[in-house]
C-alpha cells in the first residue's frame, strides 16, 4: 500500500447491551426520549454501600440466552459483549465475515474485564470462608475474555485483543481498529467496548474515590456532585467503504478521525490542554475544521471537575463557535459505562448522523458559569448534522477521540 491513500472506514453494523435497552432500536428511542435508567441497585450486600444508585441491567437471565456449557466461561461483561456483538453482525447483514477469516479480528475496551468473577471468588474465598474457587475464574476474570469469544463465535483469526485505558477504553478500542484495517492489517474488526462493575467489590472500590453521586448524574449542571455508574456493552462492524460498498451493505457512518494522547500529568484530574490538544488532532485527521462538527457527545461525567475543564477545553478548540455547538452526555442515561461507556454513546453520535435528534443532557437542573455550553437540556433537539465528535478522557491521563461522518 505503499504511496497509497489510508483506505476509508466505516460502520456496518451496531449492537448493545445496556441499561436503557437491550438493543440498539431501545437504547436510541430512550436517548431520544430523554429516558434515565439510574436507580436503586440490586445485588448482594448493596445496603453495605453509601452508593446505592446505578444503571444496572435488569432482569439478565444469562440462561436464556447460552448454553450452560458455554455460560460457565463467561463473566458478564462478556455476555453482554457477544449479545452485542450477534446484533451487529445481523445489523451488517453477515452470518460469518467475509472473505478471509485471517483478516478479521476484535478490539474489545474494558477497564475492569471480569469484575464480577473476581467479586464472587473474594465472597467465597474470604467471606465463606471456602478454599476453592470455581476452576474457571481466571479464563472470566481475564480483560481479553470477551475479545477471544467474540473471535471464537466468529471465526476471527485476525488481530485479537482487550485494550484497558479507563473510561477511554472503548474509544481506543474502536480507533486502534480503524488504524489496523485503514492500515491494510485487517480488513474488518468487532470493534467497541464491555463492561460489568455493579456488584459490591467494584462499587465499594469506587467509593473509596469520592467521586460518586448519591442521588443522579446531572452533568454539566450547577450544583452537580458526581458520577453513576453504569454497565452493558456496544459492538460495531467495522470495515472498509470499498467491501461495503461491493457487499450492498448499509453504512450507518464513517468513522473520519481519530487521535489519542496522554496528559502525562495527574493520574485522576484532567486536563485542559491534553483534552484540547486530543480534539484538534481528531479533527486534523478527520481532515475537518471544528466549523463543521454538528454535535459533541461529551465525556460529561458529572464531576465538577471533568466538566469544567471539558468546557473549558471545547472552548480552546472551537472558540466563538463554543457556545453555540450542541454538546451532551448521555451518561445521565445509562451511567458512566467506564470501559463500555465511549462504545454506548457512540450510538447516540448515530443518531444524530442518521435520524436528525440529538441526545439530551438530562438531569440538568441550572447553567454552571464554569460551563457555558449548549448542552441540549433535558429535552432531545432535532437539528441535521453531517460531522460528529465523541470525547472520552480517563483516569490518568489518557484520552480518545473520535469524528464520525456521513457517507
Amino acid at each position: 500500500m505503499a504511496g497509497s491513500s489510508p483506505r476509508r472506514v466505516v460502520i456496518t453494523g451496531a449492537g448493545t447491551v445496556n441499561a436503557l435497552g437491550r438493543d440498539v432500536a431501545a437504547t436510541v428511542d430512550a436517548m431520544a426520549e430523554g429516558r434515565s435508567a439510574i436507580g436503586a441497585l440490586d445485588f448482594p450486600d448493596v445496603e453495605r454501600l453509601s452508593m446505592r444508585i446505578g444503571a444496572q441491567v435488569r432482569g439478565w437471565v444469562p440462561g436464556d440466552l447460552f448454553d450452560g456449557a458455554r455460560l460457565s466461561l463467561y463473566d458478564r461483561f462478556t455476555q453482554f459483549a457477544l449479545v452485542a456483538g450477534r446484533e451487529a453482525m445481523a445489523q451488517a447483514g453477515l452470518d460469518a465475515v467475509p472473505g478471509d477469516p485471517t483478516r478479521w479480528g476484535a478490539v474489545i475496551g474494558t477497564a475492569g474485564g471480569g469484575n464480577g468473577t473476581v467479586n464472587d471468588a473474594f465472597r467465597a474465598v474470604f467471606a465463606e470462608g471456602k478454599n476453592r474457587v470455581h476452576p474457571f475464574t481466571v479464563p472470566r476474570l481475564m480483560n481479553n475474555a470477551a475479545a477471544s469469544h467474540l473471535s471464537i463465535l466468529w471465526g476471527l483469526m485476525g488481530p485479537t485483543f482487550s485494550v484497558a485505558t479507563a473510561c477511554s477504553s472503548s474509544n481506543h478500542a474502536i480507533g486502534l481498529a480503524v488504524q489496523m484495517i485503514r492500515a491494510g492489517m485487517a480488513d474488518g474488526m468487532l470493534a467497541g467496548g464491555a463492561e460489568s462493575m455493579l456488584n459490591f467489590g467494584g462499587m465499594k472500590a469506587w467509593e473509596g474515590l469520592r467521586v460518586m453521586s448519591p442521588d443522579g448524574c446531572r452533568p454539566f449542571s450547577l450544583g452537580r456532585n458526581g458520577m453513576v455508574q453504569g454497565e452493558g456493552a456496544a459492538v460495531f462492524v467495522l470495515e472498509t467503504l470499498e467491501a461495503a460498498q461491493a457487499r450492498g451493505a448499509e453504512i450507518l457512518a464513517e468513522i473520519k478521525g481519530f487521535a489519542m494522547t496522554s496528559d502525562a500529568g495527574d493520574i485522576v484530574m484532567p486536563s485542559v490542554e491534553g483534552a484540547a490538544r486530543t480534539m484538534r488532532m481528531a479533527l486534523a485527521d478527520a481532515g475537518v475544521s471544528p466549523d463543521a462538527v454538528g454535535y459533541i457527545n461529551a465525556h460529561g461525567t458529572g464531576t465538577t471537575a471533568n466538566d469544567r475543564t471539558e468546557a473549558a477545553a471545547i472552548h480552546a478548540v472551537f472558540g466563538a463557535r463554543a457556545g453555540q455547538v450542541p454538546v451532551s452526555s448521555t451518561k445521565a442515561m445509562h451511567g458512566h459505562c467506564i470501559g463500555a461507556t465511549g462504545a454506548i454513546e457512540l450510538l447516540a453520535c448515530l443518531m444524530a448522523l442518521r435520524q436528525g435528534v440529538i441526545a439530551p443532557t438530562v438531569g440538568f437542573t441550572a447553567p454552571d458559569p464554569d460551563c457555558p455550553l449548549d448542552v441540549v437540556p433535558n429535552t432531545a433537539r432535532e437539528a441535521q448534522v453531517t460531522t460528529v465528535m465523541s470525547n472520552a478522557f480517563a483516569f490518568g491521563g489518557l484520552n480518545a477521540v473520535l469524528v464520525l461522518g456521513r457517507v
